[in-house]
């Protein structure tokens, strides 16, 4: 009897609480919850075109907005549908506004000539890997490929340092969305934790630099072994003499990488 007493109690305190709120008519009753087919309808409705892009998307999350770049190739269409780069930027948790805005000296001049799609979201301060940016990134592939004339077979993820563990990150967890994987200057431990490395099915090509001063070679190298180890596919290259701190000078590997893509993956 205590117990229904209680049920009781409960009853007319939520019906007295009510009444003394719930009678301001439909004016007061806040706005429904955004759903995905609203983030949908936002996107279709970006002036995207030809070129760059900078772009802003409220999120599913009301208040909650991304920040991203795509590059349109000139001659992408419905019957010449084109790759996508999905480049992460370095310096994650730095919180830039213009982050993304970072694709002049690396991504853009390694793909020059390709006719590809480049994609550059904004990490909003938090590493690549944070759910706020699985979120995003996923979303943001979504949204692209389903709306844009890009080729979903040919899907590569690339970036530097922290997009570079992005790059392992994405390619190891959402193998279903990427083809390929092309880290630059990272340190990404794919055992997560577990006593050994498991086998990644993304080919990744792994670039680092001999003098990177912030993620030593020998420990990079020693997470690409136990991933080959693992029966992933890796091919790694020794950037000699580059540092970790010039980013626009892995240029030239990472147009070695793109060979790579078109010869073996694509």
């Amino acid at each position: 009897m205590k117990n229904l007493s209680k049920y009781i109690k409960s009853v007319f305190v939520i019906g007295f609480v009510f009444l003394l709120f719930g009678c301001g008519g439909e004016d007061d009753l806040p706005d429904p919850p955004r759903t995905v087919a609203d983030v949908v309808a936002d996107f279709q409705k970006l002036d995207i075109k030809a070129g760059t892009n900078d772009l802003v998307l409220e999120s599913l999350t009301e208040g909650v907005f991304w920040n991203f770049r795509i590059i349109v190739p000139e001659g992408a269409s419905s019957t010449n549908k084109r790759p996508l780069v999905l480049s992460l930027h370095g310096g994650a948790q730095a919180n830039s506004p213009d982050a993304h805005k970072s694709t002049a000296c690396l991504v853009e001049p390694a793909f020059e000539g390709k006719d590809v799609f480049i994609l550059s979201p904004n990490s909003n301060g938090e590493y690549w890997y944070a759910p706020n940016n699985q979120a995003q990134v996923l979303a943001l592939l979504d949204l692209t490929t389903s709306n844009l004339d890009i080729d979903k077979s040919k899907t590569v993820v690339t970036g530097f340092s922290d997009g570079g563990n992005g790059s392992w990150f994405y390619a190891q967890y959402f193998e279903n969305l990427v083809a390929a994987s092309i880290p630059m200057a990272s340190s990404y431990d794919s055992k997560n934790g577990a006593a050994t490395a498991p086998k990644i099915n993304v080919p990744l090509y792994v670039i680092h630099g001999s003098d990177d001063e912030w993620f030593p070679l020998e420990t990079t190298e020693g997470f690409v072994n136990e991933s080959i180890a693992a029966g992933s596919d890796i091919h790694f290259v020794i950037a000699e003499g580059l540092i970790h701190t010039a980013p626009c000078d892995y240029v030239d590997y990472l147009k070695e990488a793109v060979t790579w893509l078109e010869t073996d993956i694509w």
